[in-house]
This record gives structure tokens, C-alpha cells and sequence, in this order.
């Protein structure tokens, strides 16, 4: 009488361990579509005074646009020149608030998109990401008005590690990272438990790896309510790898308070002026 239980039983978990199969094969299959969720549309350039579109190539032939935003109260000299690694969705009409929040704090910035966003032409990938911002910042250090010795880079969530790889190969004068994680499968074992996201990730991020190359002062900001990156990751980078660290008590990964809130501006904005020297003149 139990053989057929036996068989049933046996039966079920052979469907079962084939729905996992499927589900491990789509994860692999669709990876970059949960990973990079970009908007593609080009922002029109908003009504901000001073607000400027720029263009710069990157190594591999790929154009690509993005925003430049002197700080507020010239003729003085900008205190740093911020320049911002997005995260993985959107585009950066999404970052303008953050950009004039730091404007207005003495900072120039420079708004980033990626191959694949805001209009940019491409897919995004790790590799590419890295060469997007390094483009960006050899941009920014020949432009009239930046000091590239007061050159800081701002990333965010993904764009962290991005930041992070880019520290490591040329050293800002300090890095910002919001919502960071060691690295990018931290992040999907957290949310997808159930898959070998480790065996699955074909782009890493590294963050942690990549901050052991680099030496300078860091700043690591998150919320304590994060349901994307789970804030004990971002603690660990920060317990690991830098100099200070900021909790936006009840901020979720999106929420306003750690975008552009001014407790989140007014923690950038400490931390650099303690970090870096008052600009010459």
C-alpha cells in the first residue's frame, strides 16, 4: 500500500525540482532585465539656470549625454566638483534635485547616464558601466573651472560599485557611496534565496575588493529601512572600508530623505568639507 504514496511522492518532487530548473534557467536567461532596469527616453533639459548638456565618448566609441551644473554663488570657485554614478534605474532628469541640493551647498556636478539610459545609445553591462564613468571623469577633469585634484565621485546603490572599481584605478579626493553592498550577489541572495545567485551573477561588482585598492576618504550613507539593499550590507562596507558612516533613520531605498533630503545632503556635504582643504583663493 505505500508504493504508490512512494511514487507519488517521488513524482512531485520531480516536478518540483523542474519548476526550479526553469526558474534557475529564466534567472540566468533574463539576468540583465532584472538587473538594469533603465529609463531610455532623453530627458529635455529643465529650466535650471546655468544648467548645461554635455557630451563625451568613451573609450570603446560610445557618445554619451549627460548634465553639468555649476555650484551656486559664482564668480567663487566651486568647493569640489561632484561627479554622480546612478544607480540602476532611471535616468538623470531622476538626480536633478540631488544635483541642486549639492549646488547649492558650493559643489559643482556632473550627471552621468549610462550606455542604454537617457537617451544614450548601447547596453548596459559591468564593464561598460566602469568605462561610461570613466569616460565621465576624464570629462569632468578637463573641463575650464574643475580642479582634478578636488574631484569627488558620488555613486549610488549599483552605481557604488561602479564608483568603487573607478576609485581604485584613479583615486577621487573623496567617495561617496549610498546604499552600497560587498558585492552584487549579496544582494540577490538576499532578495532570491531560493537560486544559486553566487553561480548565476555574470556581473559581479566587487565593491569590497575594489575599495581595498583604494586609500582615500570614504563615506558610506544608507537607510535603515532599505528594501532593496538590506542596510547590514551597506554597514559591513562601511565597517570594512571607510572613514565614516550615516543612517537615515526610517528612509527606504527611493524615499526622498535618501535622494535629496537635507540630513542625507547636509552628511555629504560635512563629510567633504572635514575631508578635503578650503580650496585655494
Amino acid at each position: 500500500m505505500a508504493m504508490p504514496f512512494l511514487t507519488a511522492a517521488w513524482r512531485l518532487l520531480a516536478v518540483l525540482a523542474m519548476l526550479w530548473l526553469l526558474l534557475v534557467l529564466a534567472a540566468w536567461l533574463l539576468q540583465q532585465r532584472l538587473i538594469y532596469l533603465p529609463d531610455r527616453s532623453a530627458p529635455p533639459l529643465p529650466p535650471v539656470a546655468r544648467l548645461e548638456e554635455v557630451r563625451y565618448t568613451t573609450e570603446d566609441g560610445h557618445e554619451l549625454a549627460g548634465w553639468f551644473l555649476p555650484a551656486a554663488g559664482k564668480p567663487r570657485e566651486p568647493y569640489a566638483t561632484v561627479v554622480v554614478s546612478n544607480g540602476n534605474a532611471g535616468n538623470r532628469g531622476n538626480r536633478l534635485p540631488l544635483a541642486e541640493g549639492l549646488a547649492a551647498r558650493g559643489y559643482s556636478v556632473l550627471l552621468t547616464d549610462y550606455r542604454g539610459y537617457g537617451g544614450n545609445a548601447g547596453l548596459p553591462g559591468e564593464g561598460a558601466l566602469i568605462a561610461d564613468l570613466r569616460a565621465a571623469v576624464r570629462y569632468a577633469v578637463g573641463r575650464d573651472g574643475v580642479d582634478p585634484e578636488r574631484l569627488v565621485y558620488f555613486g549610488e546603490s549599483v552605481g557604488s560599485a561602479v564608483a568603487a572599481a573607478l576609485a581604485a584605478e584613479r583615486p577621487p579626493a573623496a567617495l561617496v557611496l549610498r546604499s552600497p553592498f560587498p558585492e552584487l550577489a549579496d544582494v540577490g541572495q538576499a532578495h532570491y534565496w531560493f537560486l544559486p545567485v553566487r553561480l548565476l551573477l555574470r556581473d559581479r561588482f566587487p565593491i569590497g575588493e575594489d575599495l581595498v585598492r583604494y586609500h582615500g576618504p570614504t563615506l558610506v550613507i544608507a537607510g535603515s529601512r532599505d528594501q532593496i539593499v538590506p542596510v547590514r550590507l551597506s554597514r559591513r562596507v562601511a565597517e570594512e572600508h571607510a572613514d565614516t558612516y550615516r543612517e537615515i533613520a526610517g528612509a527606504d531605498h527611493n524615499d526622498s530623505a535618501l535622494l535629496f533630503g537635507t540630513e542625507f545632503l547636509d552628511a555629504i556635504d560635512t563629510f567633504l568639507r572635514t575631508q578635503l582643504p578650503e580650496p585655494p583663493g
